[in-house]
């Protein structure tokens, strides 16, 4: 008889059915412990039919054997493994969240055919130390396991509602402890989409096959495909022989480092692939926080939750989305709907590297691999600029051209391309300004070049659009409500109306409710000329004014520096480093010639392996501090350290 809701199984309460594979089947259910305790759970159960199939059967025991031995964050744990009526169970982790390819799936009905880059890097970093982990695990003795997953795909990937990336089914792991299931020779398993060369071919495999993997499913989310399709033998000839193009090639808005990176995964010659699944994390990290400094795992927490919204109201519940959230993906999809025209330059990440770096004294310090561009030339003709100031971390490229045309100035969602002459280069670069303005959180600025590239094609959509989240995030909501009519007045056709009406709804009552608390005197006004503005600061922080000049205390005493210094300390306690940053940029920012500053930012940029970020902030520290004799002995340990490493 079929189980049904509500039915026990073993020490389970089965509560409902989520799915079923080729011959396993899954449930949400919760254990029942002594004294009323419980803890919801994923059972994951052989199906009737294939009890008597040894070789599953084995497959399925080696998945309990090996997931049982494994505890990481980025790994969806076993909790137990048995049999009920002769039937084989894994009780697991039950992740709330959805699958990545579902993930994908529902992005492109959303309008997101291809994953912004911070989001899907930060994905695929993720995976790579969970997969990391799994491969490094020994036994009692010391003596490696030699795990490697071979199944690596979208299906095994789940994300979720709070950002977390989990891989699951180790059911074709190969592993030293697995005895009685080894891999005949000539036999593959695992999708063939995802088949590394030395899989396809039947080889031993190691680390570096799920290395390639992972690098296949970062393409697929950076691209919206993968690099070759067709029949089995088809796309595993291909891709044995390097046979298929860039992420660039078929994303010419994609950064070349990046591109650099995932090719790197992808090298058919296993000597010039990553040696391992750090190698790969370290240099997504790389990039990842240089190109989104100000990355959080919220974005994808807040991706999810929009995705799935519908899904997870028919439960009953909502998880909060901030409005402005809901911003960055409106100008993301707006922009998703117009294919690329131009590459970007090399030298973009230095470009997103320049709208926030990590603090230097004169010019950006590009991570190692970087090609740098001059200012000028990443200023103008970096095709992907930055939008999504706080929480945003979503780039997209702007390739689009801002015509003079009567036409374009009565419907300018999509400018038309003009003859010769017809582009205005000074609407265009006061647009690209305005998004690195947003990005950085000067929200001020990015209002007055949105409101430059409006005088020269009026009530252009990006324009517009952009002008009403930057007025947003400055608090200014009536004036974000006004840009926001305006832009549903000028492009009643445009597939984000509805979106722009839900955020006028929402900033509508924000207006109000600041207008109901205003006090009789009105805001104080800021100090002209004063820099940087209240906004730059962290929550939680005030920019305090000296009052003989417009200028931030510079004061080594000031209580604002201490309680900076004091914040970044504590996030970085917490191992949250990317917060950490934010708050330590700022307080050199504030404080430029403070030691301590230098000291946390080098701290911090060495958990992240960052190391050329940290031996630049750490010689700083130096240079101000030289008689520190506290910490100095530390810091010029690990710079001897580093400077022997690099020596040839």
């Amino acid at each position: 008889m079929a189980l049904q809701p509500g039915d026990r199984f073993g020490r389970y309460e089965l509560m409902s059915w989520l799915g079923r594979g080729g011959m396993a089947e899954t449930w949400r259910a919760r254990w029942m412990g002594d004294a009323g305790v419980t803890k919801s759970v994923l059972i994951k159960k052989v199906l009737p039919e294939f009890v008597a199939d040894d070789a599953f059967v084995s497959m399925f025991v080696n998945e309990a054997r090996i997931s049982a031995t494994l505890s990481h964050g980025n790994i969806a744990q076993v909790f137990d493994f048995g049999r009920v009526d002769e039937q084989y169970y894994l009780a697991m982790e039950l992740v709330d969240g959805a699958p990545l390819h579902r993930i994908m799936k529902r992005a492109a009905q959303t309008g997101l055919p291809r994953l912004p880059v911070p989001i899907a890097t930060y994905i695929a970093l993720e995976m790579c130390r969970g997969l990391h982990y799994a491969h490094t695990r020994t036994d009692d003795k010391g003596v490696p396991l030699g795990i490697v997953h071979r199944d690596i795909s979208p299906d095994n990937v789940l994300v979720s509602y709070e950002g977390q990336v989990k891989i699951v089914d180790f059911g074709i792991a190969k592993a030293r402890m697995a005895r009685n299931f080894q891999t005949e020779p000539g036999v593959v398993k695992g999708k063939y989409l995802f088949f590394s060369p030395e899989q396809a071919r039947g080889r031993e495999v190691d680390a570096r096959t799920d290395v390639w993997a992972t690098g296949l499913v970062l393409y697929e989310m950076l691209c919206g495909q993968t690099p070759v399709s067709g029949s089995q033998a088809a796309v595993m000839m291909k891709m044995a022989n390097g046979e298929f193009p860039s992420p660039r090639e078929v994303y010419p808005g994609l950064p070349e480092e990046l591109d650099d990176i995932v090719m790197k995964a992808l090298s058919v010659d296993l000597s010039a692939r990553y040696e391992s699944a750090n190698a790969f994390a370290d240099a997504l990290a790389g990039f990842l926080y240089s190109y989104s400094p100000r990355f959080s795992t919220m974005n994808l927490a807040y991706l999810a939750r929009v995705l799935f919204r519908g899904d997870m109201a028919q439960e009953g519940r909502e998880l909060s989305v901030p409005p402005s959230f809901i911003d960055d993906l409106t100008l993301w999809r707006e922009q998703a709907e117009r294919p690329t025209q131009v590459p970007p330059a090399r030298g973009l990440a230095l470009a997103a590297i320049e709208v926030s770096p990590p603090v230097v004294d004169k010019q950006p310090v590009a991570p190692t691999g970087h090609r740098a561009s001059s200012t000028s030339r990443g200023m103008l003709v970096g095709a992907a600029v930055v939008v999504g100031a706080i929480l945003g971390g979503i780039y997209w490229s702007s390739g689009e051209p801002l015509s003079q045309s009567s036409e374009a100035q009565v419907n300018s969602s999509y400018p038309i391309p003009g003859q010769m002459g017809d582009t205005l280069p000074g609407a265009e670069e006061a647009l690209r300004t305005a998004q690195r303005a947003l990005d950085s959180g000067d929200f001020r600025s990015a209002v007055d070049f949105a409101e430059q590239c409006l005088g020269i094609v009026p009530d252009h959509s990006q324009c517009l659009l952009i002008s009403g989240a930057s007025l947003a995030r400055d608090g200014r909501f009536t004036e974000a409500v006004h840009q926001y009519q305006r832009f549903v007045h000028r492009h009643p056709r445009h597939g984000f109306v509805p979106t722009v009406r839900t955020l006028i709804e929402e900033y509508t009552r924000r207006g109000a409710e600041e207008q109901s608390v205003q006090p009789a005197g009105g805001d104080a006004a800021t100090p002209p000329g004063s820099a940087p503005s209240p906004s730059e600061a962290p929550p939680g922080f005030k920019v305090i004014y000296d009052k003989e000049t417009p200028a931030l205390v510079k004061s080594a005493e000031s209580p604002v520096v201490r309680d900076v210094i004091r914040e970044a300390r504590g996030l970085m306690g917490a191992r949250k480093y990317r917060d950490a940053i934010g708050v330590a940029e700022w307080c050199a920012k504030l404080e430029p010639s403070n030691a301590e500053c230098r000291l946390v930012l080098g701290d911090i940029y060495v958990q992240l392996k960052l190391s050329e970020f940290a031996a630049h902030n750490y010689r700083r520290f130096l240079e101000l501090a030289p008689n520190n004799e506290a910490r100095r002995p530390r810091v010029t340990k690990w710079l001897k350290r580093y400077d022997s490493n690099r020596k040839p």
